[in-house]
């Protein structure tokens, strides 16, 4: 089997798995999406953009196609959104999210996985995500990689035909036109289009659109101020998020494949790798 889904294993086919295999683990959030969106919204878009990802992955092993074997983690749901409390979220200390990741990481390289692959869904977690998987591949003797799924496309490079190219300056954002149009064409149900309207900041949120190029920039009290989105989503399009859901799944499964390719499984017997202090 090409791909296996941890939950619906046994022990003994988990640690099979194990010494080839590349760990998938999707992580997303629990936290407020303005008014037209659930809580959720982080979570079942990383969770969307994986299964998507590896089904491709399936169809290019049933056409004969090198596929490196998979096993599918549960999705993560919550995250770090401290930011979004002004309205409603649940939500982990970036200490207490990293020391989280620590142990799931640190459980698989003890169940003998060398190779994982973390899928993030909501930008809180990127740098602790990040962070996590390069404390990870210190301490244990493994190979780690981590992505957030929106800077992932078909190709790598940009297309000036596809909307979110079009539209550049509005993806990710939160809560408007990318990630309601990807909402409604992969949970439309979950959409509430009447309350998409959003009336533009003045001035504009900085933590979205900071002063200068290459600045992050945090103003106290600026989600609030805005209304928790960061531009318009009234004009999103289930069309259109179709396109950017396939494009993201096609760019995981690409850079699945890559990685395989770079961090090829190591050629002795199982063993459980060693974890160290972390420290």
């Amino acid at each position: 089997m090409t791909r296996r889904n941890l939950t619906e294993a046994t022990w003994r086919e988990t640690r099979a798995a194990a010494s080839d295999a590349i760990a998938v683990l999707p992580i997303g959030s629990q936290e407020q999406h303005a008014e037209h969106l659930p809580m959720g919204t982080d979570t079942m878009l990383a969770d969307a953009v994986t299964s998507r990802a590896l089904a491709l992955l399936d169809e290019r092993a049933a056409a004969g196609a090198d596929v490196p074997a998979l096993v599918r983690l549960p999705t993560l749901p919550y995250g770090h959104s401290p930011h979004h409390l002004f309205a409603a979220a649940l939500t982990l200390s970036a200490p207490v999210l990293g020391m989280v990741l620590d142990e799931l990481l640190d459980s698989l390289a003890a169940c003998g996985y060398r190779r994982v692959l973390v899928v993030n869904g909501h930008g809180g977690n990127d740098e602790i995500m990040r962070l996590a998987v390069k404390r990870f591949a210190l301490r244990a003797e493994v190979t780690a990689a981590a992505c957030s799924y929106w800077t992932l496309t078909d190709t790598g490079e940009p297309d000036p035909d596809t909307p979110d190219e079009t539209r550049a300056e509005q993806v990710p954002g939160h809560a408007g036109w990318f990630e309601t149009s990807l909402m409604l064409a992969a949970h439309p149900d979950l959409v509430r289009p009447d309350r998409a309207r959003h009336e533009p900041a003045d001035p504009p949120a900085l933590f979205d659109k900071p002063p200068c190029p290459g600045l992050t920039v945090e103003r106290h009290g600026e989600w609030e101020r805005v209304g928790g989105a960061t531009d318009d989503a009234a004009d999103a399009d289930a069309e259109q998020g179709e396109r950017m859901l396939d494009r993201r799944a096609r760019g995981l499964a690409r850079a699945v494949l890559a990685f395989d390719a770079a961090s090829p499984p190591l050629p002795r017997p199982f063993a459980p790798a060693p974890v160290r202090n972390r420290s």
